[in-house]
């Protein structure tokens, strides 16, 4: 066959001459061939993996070209204007709310870094589900915020396409798609026998294929056009995608893709007769349904139905009748399966089958800049939409799969246009409304609120899957993103059959989640579900209806709400039916979820604010009323009951029910709308039944009484105030929030602010967030609103991050202004808003903080009282509420309940009542005429007030009150025992004989009964009859409570003798609080300062209510001045019993134990402090030593320690000996010291790099590297230190503790199951006294202090006597150490020391574990503490003494330990340099070419090593002088050094001159001490045989401009000298206690000789000359001779290495951390796409070492090395196991310590002075330089382990 021929001859030539064919007028030849080469080679029976069709694809489209050059002519012909960069979940793009018009724009970082956004309110996110570019889409965002690519609109002049470019293409993708669809249709096997890996397996096979067709959307707008034309025309689909007819795999492959269509429909065909039948039973009882559903799912397979049927005999009786819904959709289309016209439909089709693979998902949305294909995409799509959400429901990766959907609908429905267009034409709406209700249908369950028996209501479930995991969550937000298109949310509006159905959808969620109250038991299990409720109401119910609500702002839109109103009201009327309710909520139960309710307040709310529409005609009948202001009212209860520990048995989640309620991101759609409500109801409803309603809800109404004592039948007695306290706060919330009632946007808003910033300070994000989103969005700015800025900076002071090293790193933050707190504090909005009611406490603190501060009010304040924005006119009903008799005579009950100290009454309580009656005072109502009362109704009534406002009835007398008592109370006629005061028995027993007098005159006024008349009232009105009123309100008889045996006492009726007017209480309560007598003169009125009153304390608060009330009306005002006129003191009353007396006293008791509590408290810190200075001190090394300079003895003081563990104090013996708690660890601080003061920078681009050599471990390495070439290898050991890199650092706390009881301590830390935060097994554990990290101890030697007197004294001896005596001793073998406790501990410490470091950083030897490198090593760790003590110091020794490091130094200790372990080893005397340093050896034949290598010669060793080696090795204590001895004899060389180093410096000419003007002074008198002489001796000896100035000459001339003085010559010495004398200088203070003095820097050089005796007296700091410290042993020039002969004598090394060695570098910069860019942005733009230099892909966490700017992979499998991570490995490898690195992607800092790390926090901060950790905000962030510093200062210290707490083990992960 001809194609087979074709097949293997060479594809190019095929593809070119069949693209000739085609391209001639006739081309049926070469259609023909080219189909049947296509035949042969897309045949779907090929496995999919073959990748020969895809070659053979490539080379057919390019026509015979490389496809990469077709690619690139394609290319150019590219006419899109928009971007549509299509990316996956995590990348990351840019969203800026000033340009975008859709909230969900988003651009991609090229398209937002070349468009100009500064100034905008934008920010960077992390995707989570993926998105597209919108650059250049004028439906999504404003045309100024395009890059500069798409606003010039590049695309639209680019030359049309050359026909026949895109021919092949034409002819060959068709075939190829189908090829693609065929492989689904085979690999597809219905969910139910496949499992996901099968599925998976196909989309592998394919992803060539399909990553093919993405690479061919990405070649532009040319090739999409083609690819539309293909996968939307409706013929090409019908000729291929049945298939030929003789072709049986095809027509196969047909059948299998039917199959699957069959069961794409919402209902599957058997359903459909199901249907018809449930129509006729069906009696629409659960509202509009929307399918008719028998099951979860349609029973697909038998093998499905199988689990329907099992999983509904499993679950209990109640849920097991699932509702049957009727089916009246309005069409039938969405339900029924889909059909398909084109491959872009049965593409999509499998697409969602195969559950949105990735890479088709990316293809179909790379198509969308295409614009026909974008209408087409989006009319395919809603028509699949139910089908999609079949899936869905089904997935077992619904989270993925959400991702995906979402990815796609909020590209299609984010366009108005688009959107408005599939709503008109594919009925968009009305789909997602089935699919939503279809969804939740899935799950119902009969609702058990009210009536459980018979209610007919159904609700969600929500512990169902489909609610806990949010499955529902994409479709409700393609729902809320299309209702925010103003013409789709009218359309919606307008349709009231659709309106209908979501109210139906709403009533589902309506009362879910109920809780039913545990009286008996604990609950056993706490069920999380509350969880999927409150977020299924917020999102399924709430977001919609806000998305609603933004379409309602005008009159022109009155329609709408009125419709909504009314279809609220139907269906609420529907549920209350429903769940069979009549007047009174069931006991015991609570739902938190009235989405119906809050409908119906927010649209009310709406049309009054923005509508113009009159309340009263929105509003039903008063039955009604009654009945919605049920639910709500019940909620603030059961709040109340909550905290009152009501609920406790149901556990902690109902808590966190109570708090979710009130939290900020609900708050607006659920308690506002609920108080809004209960506001609404309370101002059209009788005040009395409303206020009753209240106390009785709250079950507090037994309480009301007059009587001492009472029965409650429904509280124990210790919740009653809580209750109390909760109903009296409602009714001040109720009657003085305004935030529905009349405040305007910016006004709400502030209050908003106010009340969070008094709370607390807040930083700004965290702001942003407490504040709720409506009405105020905090995106975009509103036209005509104040922005959220403008007000913060208008009620707040920005607190800029202050720092204390070591103290917790701070943000930003934002504080209320002062005059905020004077004039705009508001308790009640902060009571409102409070989620924890700790949060009440602190704002009153801070409060009265500011009083204090301000000096305003020093006492203890009360809340503030603050003035209202007026009521709208609408709601004037609601001053009703103050002015209603009920409240009067609650009011009055417990002012003289409160006088009476009564108990369960508290300070709250009277605050609240006197906030009410100031409400009432400022609130009058307008028309005073009474309105005429039937006259059952003035019965009950005047016996109490005769009217109902407020100002007259303050001043009503009240004189007697028949209360009923407990015939225990004594109110109840008893022989007065002589104990009770004269009041009670006055009344006690008076009232009783006035009884038959005085029967006319009293009323019956006990407020229980007043309840059951006003209810009784209020049922006539409606007309019901009156007995079952009464039975529903008749209480519970106080039978039905458990009562501990003995019955109770019996209720008898009392009358009591009051004679009180409210007024008159309120004075004598002033009186009370004032605890004076006449505490209100007659004449206090007149002289009254008004100004005052706003802030203070009770007094204060009654004061004002007096003096507004006196200024409202002349009558009180003389009422007052008589009741203050009556002079006779009213004895205060007693406490009427002794259970009373307790309950006042508890108060009292608590009081005065809390103040011992303080006191004792105090007291320990205050001991605690005086304990740790002194501990601080013990160890401080400059103790004084004990001595006595007269007298030639010394006097024996032995040192003292004190044991933290036991607390004994006592000396340190060989056989008990004390330790420091010290800390080991490895450290390479100074090996990344650098020369130059500048730190380095961090690279941020490909140019900049980080070159390590020029640090000090490299150059250290290089010069020991280079001596081991050539010299003896002990030699070399002895001639430098190492440790700069991984040394071993030793710092302690300072306390003490004897080694025997450490022991014990670590014993006790290995059997503490307490999870540590550090490894015991590891030596590690914590100061038992301050906490600090530790991980060995170090033995104290016996002994006295610094061992004194004649070690100290002065010497006259000369010097060569002192070189003698130095020699011996070096001779001399220390005693060696006897075997004790000691030394035992010595060694272990030692070991320590050397399990601190790695190998590598301790063998440095040829070979490794040689005593000489054990040696190197030991003197090497006192070489490193001693230079990082001077790096702590600042690099000098310039300020003296006192250092925050010496404190945490314990070098005394150590060089003790390390001294003994010397002992161990004695030098040769043969090779000793003290030899070569003191004396002139004749031997010059030394230096032959023996067959031993050299020595290194002492020019080359390093001086500072030497000391430490002279002072280790010899006895010890070693004596000062000898000590001094050593130092001069060494400086001798160290200046020599210098010389040498500096003559290779010079040009040959000058090195000339200054020879020969040298040589001309060696014979005067001070030569030996002139640096001239000795600087032409050095010349000319170094300049003899193998001269070490052969090396080229130019390159020094190079270097050197400027021209030598004698003053730079002499800085230079000084500066070449100065690292040595500050060591030495550094060890005599810590080995024999000398004082360091602090001096100018200049002065440094002289200071030091003088401190370490090389000076006799300080010259004048300008004449100080280096050369005038030498002391010479021996002949001058002779040493010097024979040390430059070492080095001239070395003939098989090149000049140029002896000129390394020669030229030492002593000066290092103090180590710094890298330079970071100011913006992290540049930072985060270079790095977080960069690839991994080891593994060479992106990482997913990639960090940066901020010490060496390494990029490693933190986490990545890919790079780990044994089992350990990049990081983990980096930080052992740079930083000795520290390392500090960035996290890219979050902008943290973590450390790594050993074996631990910890999260350090951020060094880059937002413009607010916040972190932004997670980049979770994606502000822009900039660097802080003062964290920054911290950072670096902790790191050059050691300091991490002490400052940063939470460390945890990494198990080499990171």
């Amino acid at each position: 066959m001809m194609a087979a021929s074709l097949g293997r001859r060479d594809k190019k030539a095929t593809a070119t001459r069949l693209k000739a064919d085609l391209n001639r007028t006739d081309n049926s030849s070469g259609v023909r061939q080219l189909q049947e080469l296509l035949d042969a080679v897309l045949n779907p029976e090929k496995p999919a993996a073959d990748t020969e069709a895809l070659d053979w694809c490539k080379c057919l489209i390019a026509g015979g070209e490389g496809f990469e050059d077709f690619c690139k002519t394609v290319r150019s012909y590219d006419n899109a204007t928009l971007c549509g960069l299509v990316w996956t979940a995590n990348f990351v793009a840019y969203r800026c709310r000033t340009c975008g018009i859709s909230p969900c724009m988003s651009l991609c970082a090229e398209c937002f870094n070349n468009g100009d956004h500064t100034g905008h309110d934008f920010n960077m996110f992390r995707s989570q589900a993926g998105g597209a570019c919108d650059c250049g889409d004028s439906n999504v965002m404003r045309e100024s915020g395009f890059c500069r690519r798409h606003r010039l609109r590049t695309g639209e002049n680019v030359p049309s396409i050359p026909r026949d470019l895109l021919l092949m293409s034409e002819m060959v993708l068709p075939r190829f798609i189908l090829c693609i669809i065929q492989y689904l249709r085979d690999g597809y096997i219905e969910p139910d026998t496949s499992t996901e890996r099968d599925l998976q397996k196909v989309l592998q096979q394919l992803e060539p294929q399909i990553s093919f067709l993405e690479e061919l959307t990405k070649m532009g707008g040319a090739m999409r056009t083609v690819l539309t034309k293909i996968l939307t025309n409706q013929q090409t689909f019908k000729d291929l995608s049945m298939g030929q007819e003789e072709n049986l795999y095809a027509k196969r492959n047909y059948d299998k893709y039917l199959s699957a269509l069959k069961n794409s429909g919402l209902v599957s065909v058997e359903e459909k007769c199901h249907g018809a039948a449930a129509d006729v039973t069906g009696d629409a009882e659960g509202g509009a349904g929307a399918v008719v559903l028998l099951g979860t799912t349609a029973p697909g397979s038998p093998d499905e139905s199988n689990k329907e049927e099992d999983q509904d005999a499993g679950q209990s009786v109640g849920q097991r009748k699932r509702v049957k819904l009727s089916s009246n959709t309005k069409d039938p289309c969405i339900i029924e399966s889909l059909k398909h016209k084109c491959f872009l439909e049965e593409l999509l089709f499998w697409t969602i089958k195969y559950e949105f693979p990735q890479k088709m998902v990316t293809f179909l949305l790379n198509m969308l800049p295409d614009q026909d294909y974008k209408i087409t995409f989006t009319k395919t799509f809603v028509q699949h939409y139910a089908f999609i959400m079949k899936t869905l429901m089904k997935s077992h990766e619904s989270d993925t799969m959400s991702n995906r959907i979402v990815h796609i609908s909020v590209q299609l429905f984010s366009n108005e246009e688009l959107a408005r267009h599939v709503t008109e034409e594919c009925q968009l709406l009305d789909i997602m409304v089935t699919v939503l209700l279809y969804m939740m249908e899935s799950c119902l369950i009969k609702s058990e609120l009210q009536d459980e028996e018979n209610s007919r209501h159904v609700v969600v479930n929500c512990s169902e899957a489909l609610l806990k995991n949010n499955t529902y969550w994409p479709l409700v937000s393609d729902f809320i993103n299309i209702l925010s298109h103003q013409s789709v949310a009218k359309n919606f509006l307008e349709d009231h059959s659709l309106l209908m159905l979501w109210m139906s959808f709403v009533s589902f969620f309506q009362g879910m989640n109920l809780n039913k109250r545990e009286l008996n038991e604990h609950v056993e299990f706490e069920s999380q579900t509350y969880y999927a409720a409150f977020a299924a109401e917020l999102e399924a119910c709430a977001q919609p209806m806000w998305g609603l609500l933004t379409h309602c702002k005008v009159k022109e839109t009155q329609e709408y709400t009125k419709t909504v109103v009314r279809y609220c009201l139907e269906t609420l009327q529907i549920w209350f039916d429903a769940i069979g309710f009549i007047d009174e909520p069931a006991p015991n139960q609570v739902t938190f979820h009235l989405p119906l309710h809050r409908y119906y307040a927010m649209f009310l709310s709406k049309a009054v604010k923005c509508q113009g529409l009159d309340l009263d005609s929105l509003l039903p009948d008063q039955e009604m009323l009654m009945k919605i202001m049920v639910h709500p009212l019940q909620i603030q209860a059961c709040l109340s009951e909550i905290h009152s520990n009501m609920w406790v048995r149901n556990g902690l989640q109902i808590k966190g029910q109570a708090m979710t309620y009130v939290q900020s991101h609900f708050c607006n759609s659920m308690i506002d709308p609920d108080i809004y409500l209960l506001q609404v109801c309370a101002s059209r409803l009788d005040p009395d039944y409303f206020i009753s309603s209240v106390f009785e809800r709250f079950k507090v109404v037994d309480l009301l009484t007059m009587a001492s004592q009472h029965q409650n039948a429904v509280l124990d007695s210790e919740q009653e105030r809580p209750m109390l306290e909760g109903a009296l706060t409602f009714l001040v919330i109720l009657t003085s929030l305004r935030v529905h009632l009349g405040m305007t946007d910016d006004e709400i808003l502030r209050a908003e602010m106010v009340s969070q910033l008094c709370m607390n300070d807040r930083t700004h994000s965290a702001l942003l967030d407490l504040i709720p989103e409506n009405p105020n969005p905090k995106s975009g700015i509103v036209p005509g609103s104040c922005s959220f800025e403008e007000m913060l900076s208008a009620v707040a002071d920005f607190k800029a991050p202050v720092f204390e090293p070591g103290g917790s790193m701070q943000q930003g933050m934002y504080t209320p202004k002062a005059e905020v707190w004077e004039k705009e504090f508001d308790p009640i909005m902060v009571v409102l808003r409070t989620v924890y009611r700790r949060d009440v406490q602190s704002a009153m603190d801070r409060y009265s903080a500011f009083l204090k501060q301000s000096g305003i009010h020093t006492g203890n304040p009360w809340p503030p009282y603050k003035e209202r924005t007026p009521l709208h006119p609408c709601y004037k009903g609601l001053t009703k509420l103050l002015h209603c008799k009920t409240l009067h005579i609650v009011i009055f009950t417990l002012l003289y309940k409160i006088w009476m100290d009564h108990q369960n009454m508290s300070e709250h309580v009277l605050c609240m009542v006197l906030y009410l009656i100031e409400l009432g005072l400022d609130n009058q109502v307008q028309d005073n005429k009474e309105d005429e009362e039937p006259c059952i109704e003035e019965h009950c009534h005047d016996s109490w007030f005769p009217g109902t406002n407020l100002l007259s009835n303050l001043h009503h007398v009240i004189n007697f009150v028949r209360v009923r008592v407990p015939e225990t109370a004594p109110e109840v006629k008893r022989e007065a025992p002589p104990s009770t005061s004269t009041e009670a028995s006055s009344y006690g027993q008076n009232s009783r004989r006035l009884t038959g007098n005085w029967r006319e005159n009293l009323r019956e006024a006990q407020v229980f009964s007043l309840v059951a008349e006003r209810r009784r009232k209020f049922q006539e009105i409606i007309n019901r009859s009156n007995t079952e009123a009464t039975q529903v309100v008749r209480p519970k008889s106080s039978s039905t409570r458990w009562v501990p045996p003995g019955t109770p006492p019996q209720l008898v009726t009392e009358i009591l003798e009051i004679r009180e007017s409210m007024l008159s209480l309120l004075i004598k309560l002033h009186q009370k609080l004032s605890s004076k007598q006449n505490s209100l003169s007659a004449s206090w009125l007149e002289d009254m300062d008004t100004s005052r009153h706003t802030h203070g304390d009770g007094i204060t608060a009654i004061e004002r209510i007096l003096t507004k009330a006196a200024m409202r009306s002349c009558q009180i005002k003389r009422s007052i001045q008589d009741i203050c006129g009556k002079v006779c003191p009213p004895v205060p009353p007693k406490k009427n019993s002794p259970t009373d007396k307790k309950t006042m006293d508890k108060e009292e008791r608590r009081q005065r134990a809390r103040e011992r509590q303080q006191k004792l408290l105090a007291e320990f810190a205050s001991r605690q402090k005086s304990f740790m200075e002194t501990a601080m001190d013990v160890e401080s090394p400059d103790t004084e030593a004990a001595m006595d300079l007269g007298a030639s003895e010394v006097m024996e003081s032995e040192v003292l320690y004190d044991c933290v563990i036991c607390g004994q104090s006592g000396p340190s013996t060989e056989d008990r000996p004390t330790g420091l708690v010290v800390l080991l660890q490895a450290s390479s601080v100074l090996g990344h010291r650098c020369k130059s003061k500048e730190a380095k920078k961090l690279p941020t681009s490909d140019e900049e790099h980080i070159y390590a050599a020029d640090t000090c471990g490299v150059a250290h390495d290089v010069r020991l590297t280079l001596m081991q070439q050539f010299f003896k290898d002990s030699s070399c050991l002895q001639s430098v230190s190492i440790g700069w890199d991984g040394g071993v650092y030793v710092q302690t706390c300072g306390h003490t503790l004897h080694i025997d009881c450490h022991k014990s301590y670590m014993e006790s830390l290995r059997n503490d199951q307490v999870l540590q935060g550090f490894s015991v097994d590891k030596g590690e554990f914590t100061c038992p006294l301050c906490r600090q990290f530790a991980n060995s101890v170090l033995p104290c030697r016996p002994g006295r202090e610094t061992e004194a007197g004649a070690w100290h004294t002065p010497t006259n001896k000369k010097t060569f006597v002192l070189v003698k005596e130095v020699e011996d001793l070096q001779e001399k073998l220390g005693p060696f150490p006897t075997e004790s406790n000691l030394s035992k501990e010595m060694e272990l410490v030692i070991k320590d020391i050397k399990n601190t470091t790695q190998k590598k950083y301790m063998d440095y030897g040829k070979n490794p574990g040689s005593p000489d490198n054990d040696f190197l090593f030991m003197y090497s760790v006192a070489r490193t503490n001693l230079e990082l003590e001077l790096v702590h110091r600042g690099g000098n020794l310039c300020s003296g003494g006192a250092s925050a490091a010496a404190k945490r130094s314990c070098l005394n200790q150590l060089f003790h330990v390390l001294a003994m372990h010397m002992r161990l080893y004695s030098i040769d005397s043969a090779y000793n340099p003290w030899t070569k340093l003191t004396q002139v050896t004749q031997s010059k034949e030394a230096y032959g070419f023996d067959e031993k290598r050299p020595e290194v010669p002492m020019l080359f060793r390093d001086v500072p090593s030497l000391l430490i080696i002279f002072v280790l090795t010899m006895p010890q204590p070693l004596r000062k002088e000898h000590f001094t001895c050593v130092v001069k004899m060494l400086y001798n060389l160290q200046f020599t050094q210098a010389l040498a180093a500096l003559s290779t410096k010079f040009s040959p000419e000058e090195r000339q001159a200054w020879s020969t003007s040298g040589a001309l002074k060696k014979n005067a008198a001070n030569a030996e001490t002139s640096f001239e002489v000795l600087l032409s001796h050095v010349i000319s000896e170094l300049s003899k045989d193998n001269s070490v100035y052969k090396v080229n000459a130019e390159e020094t001339l190079m270097l050197i401009s400027s021209v030598w003085s004698p003053q730079s010559i002499e800085f230079s010495l000084q500066q070449f000298c100065l690292p040595f004398l500050r060591l030495s200088c550094l060890l005599q203070h810590h080995l024999y206690g000398d004082n360091l003095t602090s001096c100018l820097e200049e002065e440094e050089f002289s200071s030091l000789a003088v401190c370490l005796g090389l000076l006799s007296s300080a010259p004048p700091s300008n004449t100080v000359h280096s050369a005038s410290c030498l002391k010479w042993a021996v002949s001058t020039f002779d040493l010097v001779s024979q040390w430059c002969t070492e080095v001239t004598g070395l003939f098989q090394m090149q000049a140029e290495q002896s000129l390394t060695l020669l030229v030492q570098e002593p000066q290092w910069a103090s180590p710094r951390l890298l330079q970071l860019p100011d913006n992290y942005n540049i930072i985060f733009q270079y790095y977080h796409r960069k690839a991994c230099t080891a593994c060479k892909k992106v990482p997913k966490d990639p960090a940066l070492c901020l010490v060496c700017g390494t990029f490693v992979c933190l986490k990545g499998v890919c790079c780990k090395q044994q089992g350990i991570c990049e990081c983990v490995l980096h930080s052992q490898h740079c930083g000795a196991a520290t390392g500090i690195f960035l996290l890219i992607n979050a902008s943290v800092i973590i450390i790594i310590r050993g074996h631990r790390f910890c999260l350090w926090g951020s060094v880059y901060l937002d413009a607010h002075g916040e972190e932004d950790r997670d980049l979770r905000r994606g502000k822009p962030l900039f660097l802080c330089e003062e964290r920054y510093r911290v950072l670096e200062q902790q790191w050059v210290s050691h300091t991490f382990d002490h400052i940063n707490k939470r460390w945890g083990p990494h198990y080499n992960g990171l």
